[in-house]
């Protein structure tokens, strides 16, 4: 490992060309281990810093550039209006160092390649300071609407990101967990509590030995991708209005090639280390919803957000000694080493199939989008919704109005027969299923507690009932709503069911869902006997 080369001159000639073309005022500097960043009023300057981290190697004027090329071709997969291109480092006429034209053209081609480069320097559009994800969460601002659009960013990006073909999706997790294993034996003493660090590592292997053959058929499929390799919330931001991934893993193509559950997990346990496991689950039903042939690799996400939380752990605690205040850098590390055994731990109880039924306006997506949180495993129950199992089936986005004939009887029974396939598939690996659909006919709830019977899993029945003023009016703003919604339930509709409606189901359990959402979340949490 070397430290940084001196690179002042390289910043000093970055800083004029801002203040000559960008702003007038005071350029702003980010330093991290791997870059110096700075910001003028309208763009950004990214510089590698000249070192050797054993995992990355910056050393060579070479060496950054490739880094450079990478990281500007690889994040044009995401963000290609942030990313401009890159600039060589060179000698002015007076001798002094400048930066050479911006040359975009050629790096989509293979890359510029001046000899006479002494650096070089990624040009982006600079986003506003308070557009980072990581801020949004932590000021409380994560609207549904916006964890709705992050979801189905990041399910766009693993459509199309490349599959890697011979890739051992077993050996590559083994790798991960000895890397980890490896990293946290080598910290001072006391850093994080080796006991716990053992514990981790041995239900890492364990839970890697349950899910190898599973992971190894994921690899064959093509679910192992060139992803994104560092999907946390600070490296998102929101660019004209839209959640955009950025700032990617570039300098080893290896450790981003992963599952690309594994990638996501970074994100889920980052939302869940906020404490925002309710974002955490509407985030991950959200990209399950958009991406339901990633169905079988559920199982693995208690490994892969573990191992999540086990890199931060370790990275913050080596790195504390470099923070402003180490001790609140220790406290989080082991914040998160708790985090990692707490995903990892063997979770006994059998399946349970939660189904919430009652007539359109009576709240049953309310509960479902309350409850299935607080179901265990993190990141909680997957929640089925019959609404976007419809869209999915007609091949439109939950959001578009479906024409009334896709709401027929035979339409129906489709949809209710892919939800009970889905939630058999989703229970046979232990994960919990709320389903949220009407349920109205004896056929569809016997049909739902056989699949619970079936896969072996427990069964729970809550049947909501509201006044007929209630669901009309409930219909009227859901359809006024911003955004829309998934429901094409308007008031007609709903009359419609009102004129027809059934009974109680027998051996469901009744809740008022007149009273206020949480009255009826704590009515449903003791019918499931959960925890809040």
């Amino acid at each position: 490992m070397t430290e940084s080369q001196p690179q002042d001159d390289v910043i000093a000639a970055i800083e004029r060309h801002i203040g000559a073309r960008h702003n007038a005022g005071p350029v702003r500097r980010i330093d991290t281990h791997g870059a110096v960043i700075l910001l003028g009023e309208t763009h950004a300057f990214k510089l590698k810093r000249a070192v050797d981290l054993g995992y990355l190697d910056f050393s060579t004027v070479a060496r950054r550039h490739a880094a450079c090329r990478a990281e500007l071709v690889l994040n044009r997969r995401t963000a290609p209006d942030l990313y401009l291109g890159l600039r060589p480092v060179i000698r002015g006429a007076d001798g002094g160092l400048i930066l050479g034209e911006l040359d975009p053209g050629k790096l989509d081609q293979g890359g510029a390649d001046d000899r006479d480069a002494l650096d070089w320097v990624i040009e982006m559009r600079r986003f506003a300071d308070d557009a980072l994800l990581a801020g949004i969460a932590d000021r409380g601002e994560l609207t549904q609407g916006l964890l709705r659009d992050l979801a189905d960013a990041v399910a766009r990006f693993h459509d199309r990101a490349a599959i890697v073909e011979g890739h051992d999706g077993v050996e590559r997790v083994h790798r991960v967990i000895e890397g980890n294993r490896a990293a946290m034996a080598a910290l001072p003493p006391g850093m994080l509590d080796a006991d716990d660090g053992a514990e981790l590592v041995r239900r890492w292997q364990g839970l890697l030995d349950a899910h190898a053959p599973m992971l190894a058929r994921r690899a064959a499929q093509g679910h192992v991708r060139l992803c994104h390799g560092d999907l946390h919330l600070a490296n998102i931001c929101l660019w004209q209005g839209q959640p955009t991934l950025f700032d990617c893993l570039e300098f080893d193509p290896d450790l981003a090639t992963t599952d690309v559950l594994y990638d996501l997990a970074f994100l889920i346990m980052d939302l869940c280390a906020r404490g925002l496991g309710a974002a955490a689950n509407r985030v991950f039903n959200r990209y399950c919803d958009r991406r339901p042939h990633e169905q079988e690799g559920l199982g693995a996400m208690g490994l892969f957000l573990s191992l999540r939380a086990g890199i931060r752990a370790h990275v913050g605690a080596l790195g504390a000694v470099r923070q402003a205040d180490p001790a609140r850098a220790i406290a989080a590390a082991r914040h998160y080493l708790t985090l990692a055994l707490d995903f990892a731990a063997p979770h006994e109880a059998p399946a349970r199939l939660i189904a919430i039924g009652g007539l359109s306006g009576t709240g049953k997506s309310t509960l479902a989008g309350a409850l299935a949180p607080l179901v265990a495993p993190a990141p909680g129950a997957r929640w089925l919704r019959s609404d976007v199992i419809r869209k999915r089936l007609a091949g439109v986005e939950p959001e578009v109005r479906l024409p009334p004939e896709s709401y027929t009887q035979a339409a129906s029974a489709r949809v209710y027969a892919a939800m009970l396939a889905e939630a058999t598939d989703d229970l046979a690996m232990g994960r919990d299923v709320v389903i949220d659909a009407v349920s109205g006919s004896a056929r569809d709830r016997e049909g739902l507690a056989r699949a619970a019977a079936e896969a072996g899993a427990g069964f729970v029945g809550l049947w909501l009932e509201a006044d007929d003023a209630t669901m009309i009016a409930r219909a009227t703003e859901r359809s006024a709503a911003p955004g829309g919604d998934a429901s094409d339930a308007d008031v007609s509709v709903v009359r419609n069911q009102i004129a027809h409606r059934p009974a109680p189901p027998v051996g469901w359990v009744k809740i008022d869902a007149d009273k206020a959402p949480d009255a009826v979340l704590a009515e449903a949490l003791a019918a499931c006997a959960i925890e809040a």
